[in-house]
């Protein structure tokens, strides 16, 4: 897909990451079965959302495609649920 263009993406939380460095941003990673996906989630998203984000082992994931230095990212603009019955397991925060 061309960069720019607003997709959805679904799949289970595998990490969870806010660097210091990356002024309040959060990174998610998404893994379903063909694979992982990388979200940045910036700060009024985050806010937002932030009780699925945080909670949720699995989400559903609205933003736009981002193509930079080789790496392809999704930039979020909604966040919800995806309902899976599970337990969490992400590796977030360390």
């Amino acid at each position: 897909m061309d960069d720019k263009t607003r997709v959805t993406v679904a799949g289970i939380v595998t990490h969870r990451q806010r660097p210091s460095s990356a002024g309040g941003v959060t990174f998610l990673n998404l893994e379903d079965e063909t694979g992982h996906v990388n979200i940045i989630c910036p700060v009024p998203v985050w806010t937002r959302h932030r009780r699925a984000a945080r909670d949720s082992p699995a989400l559903t994931i609205r933003g736009m495609l981002e193509h930079a230095h080789g790496v392809t990212n999704v930039v979020a603009e909604r966040i919800e649920r995806l309902p899976l019955s599970m337990r969490a397991m992400s590796r977030d925060f360390r």
